[in-house]
């Protein structure tokens, strides 16, 4: 009975810290725009999960053009989202291959 109380315990302790572990960044994607008109820039954690939320009408990508890492989503479609683990420090310049002035920069320290 006491072994299963402590299995219980443990499990309510992970339930409870199970939202920190997953904290990150969510970044609204409109139609022409990244965070905001005109784009913007984001700073995270190493190891945090950003996630790209398209909001707008208008499929887009969210394709990295410089940074430590590459990666190209596409296409990210209305109402969807693609999640990603930063595990490497730098800075990334983003931009939408859909939507020419369409940028952003993401920091991860």
């Amino acid at each position: 009975m006491k072994k299963l109380f402590v299995i219980a315990l443990a499990l309510a302790a992970v339930a409870a810290f199970a939202p920190f572990a997953s904290a990150g960044k969510v970044i609204r994607v409109g139609d022409d725009y990244f965070i905001k008109p005109g784009g913007g820039t984001a700073t995270v954690s190493k190891n945090s999960t950003v996630k790209w939320t398209n909001v707008g009408r208008s499929a887009h990508t969210v394709t990295v053009v410089s940074g430590p890492v590459k990666f190209n989503k596409a296409p990210l479609l209305k109402g969807t989202s693609y999640s990603r683990k930063m595990t490497r420090t730098g800075t990334y310049r983003l931009v939408c291959r859909y939507h020419s002035g369409q940028r952003m920069t993401l920091k991860v320290q």
